[in-house]
């Protein structure tokens, strides 16, 4: 099977296997990186093919839908390619852009598998989580968990590490100071840096008219 048709194949299992899923980590969530990826590898030296089927596959099985299991997607995912007979060497790097794309591991004081594939889909994935869609993402997961809007007596915590930040169920507007605040520093790309500072500047806007209208201001 040639590479167009093992990335069509993927898009249409991606989309089998997240029929249903919640709103911000649906197909469309997954659509959305893949194109952000593809945008920002034009300026990167990257193997392309990798950037695709790694930003289809990011997450397909995310850990925080399966009790925090982060195994589940590498597995999903190897055993997709390997159905497709993809090669050994891309298959173990997919694995390993599943296993370290996400924010929640960045928070951990190890030493972690890295390449500019990685860099490039890790970008495109911060990138959906901060701006417009950044904000409705954390306003529909805080529904599907039924958090809080807001609380003022339960403060931000700063500098968490993975494993609390996993377990948090603070309400959804300290997820903006905890995670999504975070991001336009962590980007790895300048082509992500550059839509990142326009995505955090709204994200700030919006902060600010959240606290007046609940102030009770205009």
């Amino acid at each position: 099977m040639d590479k167009s048709n093992i990335i069509q194949a993927t898009i249409d299992f991606v989309k089998k296997t997240l029929d249903g899923a919640e709103g911000g980590h649906d197909w469309f969530h997954i659509e959305r990186v893949y194109h952000n990826a593809k945008l920002i590898a034009k300026g990167e030296k990257v193997d392309l093919f990798i950037v695709e089927l790694g930003s289809l596959l990011h997450d397909i099985a995310d850990a925080k839908f399966y009790d925090g299991d982060e195994t589940i997607g590498p597995k999903k995912a190897t055993q997709f390619l390997q159905g497709l007979q993809v090669e050994e060497t891309v298959i173990f790097h997919i694995e390993n852009i599943i296993r370290y794309v996400s924010f929640k591991n960045s928070l951990e004081k190890k030493p972690q598998f890295n390449s500019i594939e990685l860099q490039v889909i890790q970008d495109a994935d911060r990138l959906d989580a901060i701006g417009a869609i950044g904000i409705a993402r954390a306003f529909n997961y805080g529904g599907f968990k039924n958090r809080a809007l807001y609380d003022p007596d339960i403060q931000p915590k700063l500098d968490q590490d993975k494993e609390t930040y996993k377990k948090s169920s603070a309400p959804t507007i300290n997820h903006f100071y905890e995670k999504l605040l975070l991001l336009k520093d962590m980007m790895n790309t300048e082509t992500g840096k550059k839509i990142a500072e326009k995505r955090h500047v709204f994200m700030q806007e919006y902060l600010d008219q959240f606290y007046r209208e609940w102030n009770g201001k205009a």
